[in-house]
């Protein structure tokens, strides 16, 4: 008999960083390492990963982290996390590891990567990993069913049931029949498309409306693509040897990971149709990916006219083939916009025509179906996803009370295969990345960034004799972004004025307390300014003896 713990440290009610840990018996098994994308509200901020505090408090427990697929929503703070932890062990099928090696030789880091095979149960720790196949937009993607003495505990990953998704995209149902008849204690599975009715499939699938498109504009065609998404980005390729076209691939990392998934056959292409970025053809097919943390930042420089390879004309067509991401709409709208203001032709595919290949309603209930577990834990998605998960599971039977609606940091806790209130809780935070750093920027930082992208910044500069403590020079004022001086000088008078008296108060003395002056400044300034112009500047004040 066993006490397990399931708690995340990210990846519940947030659109990924996803992260789970499940603690059997003092063993600590983590599934995924992901990272958070940054919205157009975090200033800055290049991408979000969990707080993994706890990982390095805890490391002499942890037996591994098990990657279910490729995207940087569940390999994405890898990087950053071996920094602290160089010598955790990281499971993931062949393709997997193949991606996150990019990340890694990126970032000039050696990783202790172990690769597992399908369908093949291997021992970690006291307790056995088993692997099963899953069908997802990225080859060789795995659910995890993790052995314990109180039952079998799976974790999905994403998925979708199709079955014409064969080869290194297909899913073993047969693998999934046998472990829910072995007796499953706990289910997580993902709760994305949960609200939506129906299956996935066929609605994932793009190779007819790709088609179309493309035969019917002649000219040159662009396309950005999440580089993750190989499922949509072969349906492309094989519109794009029918049509007998040239394909240019621009943006490194879709580059090398593509070439090495052609290499390696997990995607079929010709690579002799592989054109020249330097001799683009008038019909030519460019492929333009996304930087990570970064979204559309390759499609905005061609179109703000940047890029040193590509000049737009009213002869291009931009087809857009990946979803949205939460947060990005706006950025997203804006782009779309300066497209249109080129005359290009614009394709953008709807996210509700096509979807992205996560588990609707429908898959979501023959998985639970396949597995018949004792208990549910909808993980992956935001919260309203997570209760739509839930929903499904009651349509097919289960107790409410054996349904783990969880935030991130809230412990679940089970003894002897039965659930127990322990009211226990791990402390969860995002770390923000903002360059090369981990946990540079915080909340404080972006707050002064958008405080200084709203309403600008004032500084108060003055000059004060070392020795008689008399103003020297100043106090002058200088803004950026606040106000426009020539139409405020009586404002910004006004203000030297107040700063002034405040200084020449604190001066009677022969030793000023800088730190008391300024915060009056800043004060009392800061108030005068918000009663004339309902703004709030970044108030920065400079006085220098002399």
């Amino acid at each position: 008999m066993s006490k397990i713990k399931m708690f995340a440290l990210g990846g519940l009610n947030e659109i990924g960083k996803n992260m789970y840990v499940i603690d059997v018996d003092n063993e600590i098994y983590i599934f995924e390492a992901g990272l958070k994308y940054a919205d157009d509200k975090m200033l800055g901020v290049d991408y979000i990963i969990p707080n993994y505090d706890y990982l390095v408090n805890n490391k002499n427990r942890i037996q591994g982290i098990f990657l279910s697929h490729g995207h940087d929503e569940q390999i994405g703070a890898i990087p950053d996390i071996l920094h602290d932890l160089p010598d955790l062990k990281i499971y993931g099928s062949k393709f997997t590891l193949e991606l996150l090696k990019e990340e890694l030789l990126a970032e000039n880091i050696n990783g202790n990567l172990i690769e597992l095979k399908p369908h093949k149960k291997v021992q970690v720790g006291k307790n056995y990993i088993f692997p099963i196949t899953l069908s997802h937009s990225v080859p060789d993607s795995f659910g995890y069913v993790l052995y314990t003495d109180d039952g079998a505990i799976f974790y999905t990953g994403n998925f979708v049931f199709d079955p014409s998704m064969q080869g290194n995209y297909k899913m073993d149902i047969g693998k999934l029949a046998y472990v829910g008849k072995q007796g499953v204690l706990c289910l997580l599975s993902e709760s994305l498309y949960a609200d939506k009715v129906g299956f996935t499939s066929p609605k994932h699938r793009s190779y007819e409306y790709l088609r179309e498109v493309i035969n019917k504009y002649n000219g040159r065609i662009l396309v950005n693509i999440f580089q993750g998404q190989f499922y949509r980005m072969q349906e492309l390729l094989n519109v794009i040897t029918e049509a007998n076209r040239k394909l240019i691939i621009l943006g490194k990392g879709l580059e090398t990971s593509l070439i090495k998934a052609i290499n390696s056959g997990y995607i079929n292409f010709d690579k002799s149709r592989l054109g020249n970025i330097h001799h683009l053809e008038k019909d030519s097919i460019i492929i333009v990916s996304d930087e990570r943390e970064k979204p559309f930042s390759n499609m905005k420089r061609i179109v703000r006219g940047y890029d040193k390879f590509i000049t737009l004309n009213e002869d291009d067509t931009i087809i857009f083939a990946s979803p949205v991401y939460d947060g990005m709409e706006k950025s997203a709208t804006n782009l779309f916009d300066e497209i249109a203001k080129k005359g290009c032709n614009l394709i953008t595919m709807s996210s509700k025509n096509f979807y992205s290949l996560h588990a609707s309603s429908e898959d979501l209930m023959l998985m639970l179906n396949l597995m018949q577990p004792k208990y549910y834990f909808p993980v992956i998605g935001e919260y309203r996803h997570q209760v739509a998960n839930s929903e499904v599971a009651k349509q097919m039977g289960m107790k409410e009370e054996n349904i783990i609606l969880n935030l991130n940091g809230q412990v679940t806790t089970l003894i002897n295969g039965k659930l127990v209130d322990e009211n226990e809780f791990i402390k969860v935070d995002d770390i923000l990345i903002d360059g090369k750093t981990v946990g540079d920027v915080g909340e404080l930082v972006i707050k002064d960034r958008e405080m200084l992208g709203e309403n600008g910044i004032v500084l108060v500069v003055a000059i004060i004799d070392k020795l008689t403590k008399k103003i020297l020079s100043g106090p002058e004022i200088v803004t950026k972004g606040f106000v426009y001086v020539k139409d405020n000088i009586d404002l910004i008078k006004e203000a030297e004025k107040m700063a002034l008296e405040i200084i020449k108060n604190n001066t009677k003395v022969s030793y000023i307390d800088y730190g008391k002056t300024k915060n009056e400044i800043r004060d009392k300034v800061g108030k005068y300014f918000y009663q004339e112009t309902e703004s709030k500047p970044v108030i920065l004040i400079m006085m220098q003896e002399v």
